[in-house]
């Protein structure tokens, strides 16, 4: 058994959430800078661990006021639970390159088991500069997860009515993950 440790690089891993408006379109937000870090044995996947963390007041959505109420005790209330986490424990491989990651969500505090489904993009060896100093190549891979929540069950549940009894928020929100993780060798043990 080979473990490997990747470290999510947070310059190029960002997560995405998408949430219904007004009964007629779609808001898009979005958070840089996501921590992590997956520990697999690439033969026996199903072992995985995946653990990555999202700063809550940095979310962006492009509108200033509408970032502000996000940010508020109406929806993420970050001035109490600044940090989300997740914790993917669960991998259940459905082919060459698809995955079903199951794991602990906590959003405000409140933890649920959320899956996800994972595609892995590939790998290749890459420059790793340090400085003006080049120190690779290493070694760096890709994923995209996908999935979809009720934020209802984490607390999140500010709405208001419009026309013919529609909602401001839809109650199902998608989200989207995309991970460039680096093969970190000195984590990484037989």
């Amino acid at each position: 058994m080979a473990i490997t440790r990747w470290f999510f690089e947070p310059g190029h891993t960002a997560a995405e959430f998408r949430a219904r408006h007004m009964m007629v379109t779609y808001v898009r937000g979005q958070f840089k800078n996501v921590q992590g870090s997956i520990e697999v044995d690439p033969d026996q996947p199903e072992d995985a661990r995946i653990e990555a963390t999202i700063d809550a007041t940095q979310v962006y959505t492009g509108q200033p006021q509408r970032d502000a109420h996000l940010r508020s005790a109406d929806f993420f209330d970050v001035g109490h639970h600044p940090t989300w986490t997740f914790t993917g424990t669960g991998v259940t491989q459905l082919s060459e390159t698809e995955f079903e990651v199951a794991g602990d969500l906590t959003v405000r505090g409140v933890t649920r088991r959320v899956p996800l489904h994972v595609a892995y993009l590939g790998q290749w060896g890459t420059p790793w500069w340090e400085g003006d100093r080049d120190l690779g190549p290493r070694r760096r891979a890709g994923f995209l997860a996908t999935g979809r929540v009720n934020r209802h069950d984490f607390g999140v549940s500010w709405n208001d009515t419009v026309d013919r009894g529609g909602v401001v928020v839809s109650d199902m929100v998608d989200i989207t993950i995309d991970v460039e993780a680096v093969l970190d060798p000195a984590g990484s043990r037989a």
